[in-house]
């Protein structure tokens, strides 16, 4: 993409998160415990049951689309915003994960997914016999 338009496109999405395409790029903070990987986002406003979430070569895609709309009456004037767009966001996970046993809930605005480490990827310590 050419230095302005990645330009146009930053100007967008710290404008409300859109692009002019009409998509948007979530925010998301990536973390480990002993043993998960632990992927969260503020999707606030969007209706979980139009996120799809998958796992795939240890790369998480979350994607989905968002309405939103806004009505405000003041004095004679009526104004209507209406926002469409769709996301889609990949990151690929720090170590292997097991995506077949992967969570995910949503509270308050905030998509959080739990992704069990494979057993290979999990540190295993050996302790030394001495002799």
């Amino acid at each position: 993409m050419m230095p302005a338009l990645d330009e146009f496109d930053k100007f967008f999405e710290d404008w409300g998160g859109f692009s002019r395409l009409g998509s948007f790029v979530p925010a998301l903070d990536v973390y480990q415990t002993k043993d998960t990987v632990v992927v969260e986002t503020p999707l606030a406003g969007i209706d979980p049951e139009k996120v799809n979430i998958s796992i795939e070569n240890d790369v998480l895609t979350i994607e989905g689309k968002v309405e939103q709309k806004s009505e405000v009456d003041e004095k004679n004037y009526y104004r209507k915003e209406v926002r469409y767009g769709s996301f889609h966001r990949s990151v690929a996970l720090p170590t292997a994960v097991d995506g077949n046993k992967a969570k995910a809930t949503y509270e308050k605005g905030m998509l959080k997914i739990e992704i069990p480490k494979e057993e290979r990827a999990k540190p295993k310590t050996v302790k030394v016999e001495v002799k």
